[in-house]
């Protein structure tokens, strides 16, 4: 059911339209990151209500357009990366800053309303403390979860299982039309 509160938004008026941040990460040799496909930074791209639970609103949102498997937590404080599979991050509350695409990678802050999408093997972690931070993240169908630091992969092993992972077939926001699926498709994915 989606959320509906007393003046009557649904899910879809949560909703803002914005294009994403792209950015792509070369293997560092300790982080492999994605070769074809670039991170998707979407800025203030869901209205958070103070009467909704805004981790309710993400997840709702990622399983209306096939995102499941959701958790609520923070970013870890160290760097890992995911081989298997693609993940979003909403930031339901607070804000933080955390370094994408690993020790030579770049530190953005991202606050409420965000929302970022991790093409597999892209390094992630938080820097420094977080004020407040509540996060929730999703996963596509088909892939499966892990979680590795940069000293426990092998570096041509991981890059193998990375080019494995399929594009989604929606954006975790937008669904079948939204930019992931012509951004990630159109890189060669």
């Amino acid at each position: 059911m989606p959320i509906v509160d007393e003046t009557d938004r649904t899910l879809e008026s949560l909703i803002r339209a914005c294009q994403p941040e792209t950015m792509l990460f070369p293997d560092d040799g300790r982080t492999p990151n994605n070769a074809t496909l670039p991170l998707l930074l979407y800025r203030g791209a869901v209205v958070l209500p103070k009467n909704l639970d805004p981790a309710a609103v993400f997840e709702e949102l990622f399983v209306a357009n096939g995102w499941g498997r959701s958790w609520r937590n923070g970013v870890y404080s160290f760097l890992h990366f995911h081989t298997r599979t693609h993940e979003v991050l909403g930031i339901a509350r607070g804000k933080a800053r955390v370094r994408f695409g690993g020790d030579r990678g770049e530190t953005v802050t991202v606050t409420a309303g965000d929302v970022v999408v991790l093409p597999a093997g892209t390094g992630h972690q938080r820097i420094g403390p977080a004020e407040n931070l509540l996060v929730v993240g999703a996963y596509p169908p088909g892939g499966s979860y892990d979680q590795l630091e940069p000293d426990e992969a092998d570096g041509a092993e991981a890059r193998a299982r990375i080019a494995r992972v399929r594009v989604p077939a929606t954006d975790p926001i937008y669904g079948s039309d939204g930019p992931l699926v012509s951004c990630w498709n159109g890189c060669g994915g």
